[in-house]
């Protein structure tokens, strides 16, 4: 069974803005991690963390879709788990940007508990990326 996580934030940016927030490598190791990625289908890239005794410390991408500036999709690979990520920007109007993430994949409660959290967190650093 795959159980998917759904999560949408609000921020008072363009929409370009927030693209290039999520498809620049120095604006996405401010707010998720280090990473050598790079908005071309095909790319394969890596998110790097600080490895633990449970975790080398790895996220393997290839980058599956991108459709500027309104959805960008890759695979998210970490130990047996291999998920889909899949962003859909879209404005708002009035100077405000929806950010819809679908990740999808997960084999049980606890790890899409775990990115829920993680990437709550993210966005949230991601707001203060999009202020600068």
């Amino acid at each position: 069974m795959s159980l998917k996580l759904e999560l949408d934030f609000q921020y008072t940016t363009t929409i370009e803005k927030l693209w290039s927030a999520i498809t620049d490598p120095n604006k996405l190791e401010k707010w998720v991690l280090p990473n050598d990625f790079k908005p071309e289908v095909g790319h394969h890239f890596q998110f790097r963390a600080e490895p633990n005794e449970w975790w080398d410390g790895l996220i393997e991408g290839e980058v599956l879709v991108v459709e500027e500036p309104g959805r960008l999709s890759y695979s998210w690979a970490s130990g047996a788990e291999k998920h889909l990520v899949v962003w859909t920007l879209q404005d708002l109007g009035d100077g405000k940007v929806n950010l819809h993430l679908e990740q999808t994949g997960f084999s049980n409660p606890h790890g899409l508990a775990g990115a829920k959290h993680g990437w709550t967190g993210w966005c949230g650093k991601l707001e203060q990326v999009l202020e600068q």
